[in-house]
């Protein structure tokens, strides 16, 4: 939508750079905590700027749907997001901007330069949190902010302020808000999508516009969701990450000497890769809709399946899953009960999994090391429907029932020379019980 469209009145004059440099200056509280000693503020440079000005919104004359160009509108609307399209009908953009008011929490009426002034801290400093955050690039007259959005930015530089946080870690800690519920938020636009596409028959397009008119209903209860969800998860992650480290790392020194390459690794962890066989074959012969439907059941079951198990789910990449969990055994059931509910899926192919034991880095929400690396090699060497794990792994296992091991013949693995993979196959006991 055009900012102009969500302030009453008109808009004051640009001012000139060297004013507003001045009162930018002027404003700035005396120790910025994101601009190191010596640097200077950002001051407008006309004709270099990150977008050109917009003319007049207040002014704009409406275009008729036949005079638009969709290539423009799509290249404008990639811009400026918040940007309504010309040819939307009337009432469609009275509820966006109904919409945007009940979410932003307020009108937005100022411009990025002001915001940055009325939280002390330079142009410079504010952008990197906007940018963290992913907000898009914006020009100079462009009245983005609301009051609600500077209250925001001084809350995260006074922890910088205080000295709570470092310049680095704010930063890093905004980013993880930007980014997961940027995802969080386009999976729940497309699932609302999906439902009226398929329950109530609009096409997709319909749906999308009707979007605006759902949302008001559903925006209480799904934020209170976001608190509480965040809540819990904080409370797990400190119980697995900080009270539970020492016991996984004294768990996982039987049979290693402290030379491997992982062991400088802060967690241990049972590491498991899972993917679809012949996912690539198959996308091709499906349309969106039944290719979407693969993919969220996939999701789903293998989602479902970790949680059962007290495993993490770490990440989706298309046909493939990575999750954690922090036993090997646990890791060794979450693991068999994915290769058996998939083999009994009529709807989904078969699935390759792999499971490594040994220790991890986490950082930004993934994990990284040689444990992560050799489970996703093992990976690509299981035979569908099969599970794989390594020597050491295996040797952890031993001895427990519930599990069979069989070694394979010895493989040369890239990055990790010539290794002994072992079939985990299950043993007595019912296994994982799914519910």
């Amino acid at each position: 939508m055009s900012e102009g469209s969500t302030t009453s009145g008109t808009q004051p004059a640009a001012p000139t750079a060297a004013r507003d440099a001045a009162r930018a200056q002027q404003q700035r509280l005396p120790t910025d905590p994101f601009e190191a000693p010596g640097s200077e503020a950002e001051t407008p440079n006309p004709g270099h700027g990150e977008s050109t000005p917009e003319p007049d919104a207040g002014h704009e004359t409406e275009l008729e749907p036949a005079l638009a160009d969709p290539i423009a509108d799509l290249a404008e609307a990639m811009r400026r997001p918040e940007q309504v399209d010309r040819t939307t009908p009337g009432s469609a953009r009275d509820g966006v901007h109904d919409l945007e008011r009940r979410l932003l929490g307020a009108e937005r009426t100022m411009r990025r330069r002001e915001m940055a002034a009325g939280a002390g801290v330079s142009l410079l400093s504010a952008r990197k949190i906007w940018r963290a955050l992913g907000f898009p690039n914006l020009g100079d007259e462009e009245v983005f902010f609301t009051t609600v959005d500077q209250d925001a930015l001084k809350s995260i530089l006074n922890m910088v302020r205080e000295g709570t946080l470092t310049e680095e870690t704010a930063i890093s800690l905004t980013r993880s808000v930007g980014q997961m519920t940027d995802r969080m938020v386009v999976w729940q636009v497309e699932a609302l999508v999906e439902d009226m596409v398929q329950n109530q028959k609009m096409s997709d397009p319909e749906a999308r516009r009707n979007l605006v008119n759902l949302l008001p209903d559903i925006i209480n209860p799904l934020e209170e969701l976001l608190v509480y969800s965040w809540r819990r998860q904080l409370n797990a992650a400190v119980h697995r990450l900080v009270v539970r480290a020492e016991t996984g790392l004294a768990a996982s020194a039987e049979g290693r000497d402290g030379s491997e390459d992982d062991a400088p690794l802060p967690l241990a962890r049972a590491v498991g890769f899972a993917d679809l066989v012949s996912y690539t074959s198959l996308s091709r012969r499906m349309n969106e809709r039944t290719l979407a439907q693969l993919v969220q059941r996939f999701e789903s079951k293998c989602a479902e399946i970790i949680s059962i198990g007290g495993g993490r789910l770490v990440k989706t990449i298309g046909d493939e899953v990575l999750f954690v969990a922090e036993t090997p055994q646990a890791g060794a059931q979450i693991s068999l009960a994915m290769s058996k509910e998939f083999a009994a899926d009529e709807l989904l192919p078969n699935t390759r999994v792999a499971l490594v034991w040994g220790r991890v880095l986490s950082r930004l929400g993934d994990i990284y090391g040689p444990t992560v690396n050799l489970a996703a090699r093992l990976t690509s060497l299981a035979e569908p429907g099969t599970v794989l794990t390594d020597e050491l792994t295996a040797s952890t296992l031993a001895g427990d029932d519930r599990f069979v091991l069989e070694p394979q013949e010895v493989t040369a693995v890239r990055g990790f020379g010539d290794v002994t993979p072992v079939r985990l196959a299950p043993g007595t006991g019912s296994g994982l019980v799914l519910d």
